[in-house]
């Protein structure tokens, strides 16, 4: 079958364009299979394309516009307005759902060949769910909570949402959360966890005093949080070093809060990486100090790797992943002290630690890509079947 993933931009670099691309692989193994950027705005993607898989853009944006796609007045005039059924709250968070792109999509929905059609986001499922044909078998991907999204959203998903043939979550708990804020039939509303994207891993060696953290510089990630709980590691243990793997504007007020603690010859900004796999080899332990998690990609990606991850138990993702005392620790949200105990315990303690990396790599097994993708392949012919059936 042929497969369509809308995305807002795949050209940029961020969680959910990464786990799209890897499920757009593993699918391509068996099926036609293309991404559909509503957005480009730069001649490459950050991530690799996978192979199989068709890349194309609907729209330029930023310098490339005039050049690639020369737009008129009135399409300036359009992106500066919400699309019709995105409300102006996931507007503000993604200006790409405008009435330039609704337009296009519209046009790509009605002529599409495609037997099933994803979303990646609330405003694109919900453009999905008011544009796309009888003939389409429509699914909604879901990568935040439900608690994150602003109340004029929750009204539209709650009103539109129904209209799709069905929709994924990442975690069980969230999935419990939508079938009580939706209460779907059964069937329609399932989990399905990220995956890990295919390759051999290498593994750490659990000897190197590196401390890693990932994610993009964002108030919800709470590095602020992380630098005083490795403070209290790097006052006892100097030799430890924490890496912070991030991109997004902040890094400079980032850089002087690292100065300011006195932390600058042991906490390094290191940008973005392409293979953060390979750079959590080089590791010891992650440390997540997120708010909230739609998933947690970093974190079985540090198990793929064999590091134990140390992290807030924040919302949703981290709790359903990691095993408590067994592949990593879980402490209390939001207490930074308890973090910094956590972080210390298993500098400190090399045996745990190594008893932990061992299990994280076995936990790891159940986000192989192969067996997602087979997860989203009989969910698929489950839905076409239900669908066929009414």
């Amino acid at each position: 079958m042929k497969i369509t993933i809308l995305i807002a931009n795949a050209y940029g670099m961020g969680g959910t364009i990464r786990t799209v691309f890897n499920l757009a692989g593993g699918l391509a193994e068996r099926h036609q299979v293309e991404i559909v950027s509503l957005v480009r705005h730069t001649e490459k993607p950050f991530f690799a394309v996978p192979d199989g898989v068709e890349l194309k853009a609907l729209t330029w944006i930023g310098p490339y516009a005039e050049a690639h796609d020369n737009p008129s007045r009135i399409d300036e005039w359009r992106e500066r307005r919400p699309a019709s059924p995105v409300p102006p709250s996931e507007f503000r968070r993604n200006r790409y759902l405008n009435v330039r792109t609704e337009r296009v999509v519209r046009k790509l929905l009605r002529r599409t060949d495609a037997d099933v059609v994803m979303g990646t986001r609330p405003g694109i499922n919900l453009l999905i769910s008011r544009w796309a044909p009888r003939r389409v078998l429509t699914i909604g991907q879901v990568h935040t909570h439900l608690g994150s999204h602003a109340a004029d959203l929750r009204t539209a998903m709650r009103k539109r949402y129904p209209r799709l043939d069905g929709l994924t979550v990442l975690t069980e708990s969230d999935r419990d959360k939508f079938m009580d804020f939706l209460g779907p039939p059964p069937g329609w509303l399932v989990s399905m966890p990220n995956a890990l994207p295919p390759g051999e891993y290498p593994q750490s060696s659990q000897e190197n005093p590196i401390m890693v953290a990932a994610g993009r510089i964002a108030a919800v990630k709470q590095y602020p949080k992380l630098l005083k709980a490795f403070s209290m590691v790097a006052s006892v243990h100097p030799e430890w070093r924490l890496r912070i793997y991030a991109g997004g504007e902040g890094q400079d007020d980032l850089r002087t809060q690292i100065a300011d603690m006195g932390l600058s010859n042991q906490v390094t900004l290191m940008g973005r990486t392409r293979d953060l796999p390979g750079e959590l080899s080089k590791g010891s332990l992650l440390a997540v100090s997120s708010r909230y998690e739609g998933f947690g990609m970093t974190i079985i990606e540090a198990f793929s790797v064999g590091v134990p991850v140390v992290s807030f138990d924040c919302p949703q993702g981290p709790r359903e992943i990691i095993e408590h005392e067994r592949n990593g620790l879980l402490v209390p949200a939001q207490e930074v002290t308890s973090l910094g105990w956590a972080l210390l315990r298993m500098v400190e303690n090399h045996e745990e630690r190594q008893r932990m990396s061992e299990a994280a790599l076995r936990s790891s097994e159940a986000y192989a890509l192969p067996v997602i993708t087979r997860r989203w392949e009989e969910y698929i012919e489950e839905r076409k079947a239900s669908k066929a059936a009414r």
